[in-house]
């Protein structure tokens, strides 16, 4: 698959993902606040992704603060990485990719623009390219849980539109048709922005995958009713001890499988770790613009002045998840030694 962000002639461009799947538009941005701006209205989605675009945006800063004298352009450039770890809280690939950057920044010991602004650049190629080679090992090591004939049901997207390459979730599918396997996908809507039926349908069936859209609501009657075998989702944040971030309505699903005693996997590349958090009561949730439920396609769809609770994000137990597929195989119980036993600590 192409790369769909990329960077060139100074200038960061990907896709306007709100956009989709009526129009396929890719934007250029030469300012990092637009950058930050796109991030935070879902121009550019899920945590690989954000990751990628966020490492790109601070080289698109130091490219525009490139004029000022070194010390006010390393400032300049440090403050913008700040701006941009601020523009959503849960996907922790956005700090992963920012952290690398600033390290870059910090330890770099001389004095030339320009110089500084090609180790930047270099770096944040360097977690693109390693996003897309991850991917692959993520869906091969998936691939091996899916069996011919499965049916699989997913949340939101975890495909190419959320990373640099092939995904996370769906690179498990991709995979698995790339063996010659027969998988079905059930993928949820995923309210209230769509992303499901929207991104994961548009980029399931330009891949020909056979995928049937369905409303959040009827996850439980299709596992009861359609011979749903696994589960499997993404993830922004994975605790240290396995409970996993990721959109809402995935802990849902997760109570759900586990009743129906159908598999529940999270597939998530190593950059979605954070062994700092114990648990995943520690997880920031975003909570989103009200209007993103009491409005749809710009007309009001609810009473003036109803209290709203909007989360982006749920969290999935350790206890319900059955394996967690990364780049370097698949993870299981008991998560807390496991985990750190992939780290070496």
């Amino acid at each position: 698959m192409d790369r769909l962000i990329t960077f060139k002639d100074e200038k960061l461009f990907f896709i306007d993902q709100t956009k989709l799947p009526m129009e396929y538009v890719v934007d250029a941005y030469d300012d990092y606040r637009a950058v930050c701006t796109a991030i935070r209205q879902l121009k550019v989605r899920g945590a690989p992704a954000i990751g990628v675009a966020a490492g790109y945006g601070a080289v698109v800063a130091a490219y525009q603060f490139s004029a000022k004298p070194f010390a006010e352009c390393r400032r300049s450039i440090l403050a913008a990485i700040d701006e941009l770890a601020a523009t959503r809280p849960t996907a922790v690939n956005l700090f992963f990719a920012l952290d690398r950057q600033r390290a870059v920044v910090n330890g770099y010991t001389g004095t030339e623009n320009g110089v500084l602004i090609d180790a930047m650049r270099a770096e944040a190629d360097r977690i693109a390219d390693e996003d897309m080679t991850l991917g692959r090992k993520l869906g091969i090591a998936g691939a091996a849980l899916i069996a011919d004939g499965d049916v699989i049901m997913t949340i939101c997207n975890a495909g190419s539109l959320a990373t640099a390459g092939i995904g996370s979730a769906l690179a498990c599918i991709y995979m698995a048709k790339e063996q010659g396997k027969r998988v079905k996908v059930y993928s949820l809507e995923t309210r209230p922005l769509l992303q499901g039926a929207r991104l994961t349908t548009y980029e399931l069936s330009k891949n020909g995958i056979d995928v049937t859209l369905i409303t959040d609501g009827m996850a439980g009657i299709v596992m009861k009713t359609k011979g749903v075998t696994k589960v499997i989702t993404g993830a922004d944040r994975v605790a240290g001890n396995g409970d996993s971030a990721n959109k809402v309505g995935t802990y849902g699903l997760s109570v759900l499988a586990k009743h129906h005693r159908i598999p529940f996997y999270i597939a998530a590349p190593r950059s979605t770790f954070d062994l700092s958090i114990t648990s995943g009561d520690a997880i920031p949730i975003e909570e989103r613009d009200a209007k993103e439920i009491t409005h749809w396609g710009g007309r009001q769809i609810a009473p003036d002045g109803i209290a709203v609770y909007n989360p982006a994000f749920d969290v999935a137990p350790a206890e319900h998840i059955t394996g967690i597929i990364t780049e370097d195989g698949v993870l299981r119980p008991p998560y807390h030694e496991n985990i750190r036993a992939l780290w070496g600590s």
